[in-house]
């Protein structure tokens, strides 16, 4: 039997997807959350061996849930979860840490050999997301950021603030939901405006759609 966490904002989808765990007999959900911070703390109290988690997620996604998650305990090992295949949030989940990337249309069974590969330590991409990486490896354009380019630069923290500042939230909200120093928060806005050499928070914000590291447009503040 392996402890799960099980880690998405929408409760329908937690409950059916336990539903689909218990029926199994295999995992043993210890905790559920509802957000990056959430899931992150809960990894630190119950130490599951799996960590179940949704890629847009309130606060902390589910990428950088699973950046800080592997920071305090490297032995868990996280699956995540999409309703969407495109390259970017797959290279990004595999650049964090995590052992899995499930389309959230996969089947019962599909679902449930991500989570047993993974329990004995292997790596699994859903189907229709390894056909398409294959197919354009095939083609030749898979399209590989050079090490240099300044988004690569950022560290996971910088491009946390990143998203959060590209979604409208101010310095005092991030330095709340990072558990931060304004200062802190405010040095990180400076150091990454600076890298990606833009000077405004729209600046950030269309680098930041551009990547797919931001799902909405706002125009907070910047204070």
């Amino acid at each position: 039997m392996h402890d799960i966490l099980l880690v998405d904002d929408h409760k329908i989808m937690r409950d059916g997807i336990r539903a689909i765990l218990k029926v199994s007999g295999e995992f043993n959900v210890v905790a559920e959350a509802d957000s990056g911070l959430d899931a992150v703390t809960m990894t630190r109290s119950f130490k599951p061996q799996l960590v179940l988690m949704d890629i847009h997620l309130p606060g902390l996604n589910g990428i950088e849930a699973t950046v800080e998650i592997l920071r305090y305990n490297p032995e868990t090992r996280v699956v995540i979860l999409s309703m969407y295949e495109d390259e970017n949030s797959v290279v990004q989940a595999i650049r964090s840490g995590a052992r899995a990337f499930v389309l959230k249309k996969a089947s019962d069974l599909d679902l449930l050999d991500a989570l047993r590969t993974v329990a004995r330590g292997g790596s699994y991409l859903s189907p229709q997301v390894s056909d398409k990486f294959l197919n354009r490896v095939q083609r030749g354009d898979l399209n590989e950021r050079k090490s240099t380019s300044a988004l690569d630069s950022l560290t996971p923290r910088e491009k946390q603030v990143m998203r959060m500042v590209a979604e409208g939230k101010t310095s005092k909200e991030i330095a709340i939901l990072l558990d931060l120093g304004l200062q802190t928060v405010r040095g990180y806005r400076k150091t990454l405006m600076k890298k990606l050499e833009v000077s405004n928070v729209a600046g950030v914000t269309q680098i930041a759609l551009a990547h797919g590291l931001a799902r909405t447009t706002s125009s907070g503040s910047g204070r």
